[in-house]
């Protein structure tokens, strides 16, 4: 049996520090027998998990963290690595689609008795993500926060790092007033196709999914599931924040979104995203800033090994 558990902390997830519920995690699980090590350093806790599963002895890496965290360890890790999380982000996707809950008591009882599953990442200009990849207003007002953070962290403020939605407040504000909605090209390609069929001549919103998960539950990609070999593509052309509230509003009550005429869904292996404008445009990955266009994204199937309740 697989006795070995590492916990990476990212100790600037979330709203406090997430150190305390790190350390009564590992406390449960070694009262239930597990050799348990944890760290903040995640070049060294990586790679131990890497050759402990080369080993055949790790029994999960689990990071204390949320959407980021889980990307940065999958993106750090092989194929086959067995992970989860103890959710301290600020939106905690993953950890909410999975119901893995917060507490560490829960998460125990997870790695005990839970098991293990085997899903598709996406891949955007090589970084893999795993539940969505977003271009326009939303990756514009992540690339804010994220500089915001990072500005205090640097000060050297004990809870500058660390976010809630209140964070949002004025990113979001500047973004309704600074940001100029330019437009996007986006086509889909098969796996061999350099040049595809594009799917709208503008589009001013684009969110690629793995998995059907954005914000507090919206359904902006209703067919997306982890395990089709598919990516969800929801593109809008509405260049307005009225424009992104209709979506949203409508997405909200049955994915309604899905038939308005600015709106185009569809499922392909890889996307390309391109500017169609002079201005820069922004992308985020699960939360965190990850460049700006163009972007190439396609489906890397069975990349994702988690531990989960069904």
């Amino acid at each position: 049996m697989r006795k070995h558990i590492l916990i990476s902390v990212n100790p600037k997830a979330g709203r406090t520090s997430p150190m305390l519920r790190a350390e009564e995690l590992q406390k449960r699980l070694q009262e239930k027998g597990f050799q348990v090590e944890l760290g903040t350093d995640l070049s060294e806790i990586t790679g131990k998990a890497n050759e402990l599963q080369q080993n055949g002895q790790l029994r999960a890496l689990v990071g204390v963290g949320g959407d980021g965290t889980a990307a940065e360890l999958v993106n750090r890790t092989e194929p086959g690595t067995p992970i989860l999380l103890l959710a301290a982000g600020t939106a905690n996707l993953l950890s909410k689609h999975f119901r893995w809950g917060s507490t560490p008591k829960r998460l125990v009882k997870t790695i005990e008795h839970g098991k293990t599953i085997t899903l598709d990442a996406g891949k955007a200009n090589g970084r893999l993500f795993l539940v969505m990849v977003s271009c326009g207003f939303d990756a514009y007002t992540v690339e804010q926060v994220h500089a915001y953070r990072e500005a205090n962290y640097r000060k050297g403020a004990k809870k500058g790092a660390h976010i809630s939605y209140l964070s949002y407040i004025k990113p979001i504000w500047n973004s309704i007033f600074g940001y100029k909605y330019p437009r996007m090209r986006i086509e889909s390609l098969t796996e061999t196709q350099e040049d595809g069929e594009t799917i709208t001549e503008e589009a001013r919103w684009a969110f690629i999914f793995n998995l059907n998960r954005y914000g507090w539950g919206l359904p902006l990609a209703p067919y997306a599931v982890g395990d089709d070999g598919q990516l969800d593509l929801c593109a809008m052309n509405g260049g307005s924040l009225f424009s992104g509230m209709k979506y949203v509003s409508l997405a909200q009550f049955g994915s309604l979104h899905r038939y308005l005429s600015d709106v185009k869904l569809k499922q392909a292996k890889r996307f390309r995203i391109s500017n169609d404008s002079g201005e820069p445009i922004p992308y985020q990955l699960d939360g965190d800033p990850g460049g700006k266009l163009p972007v190439e994204v396609e489906i890397v199937e069975k990349r994702l090994t988690l531990i989960t309740n069904y």
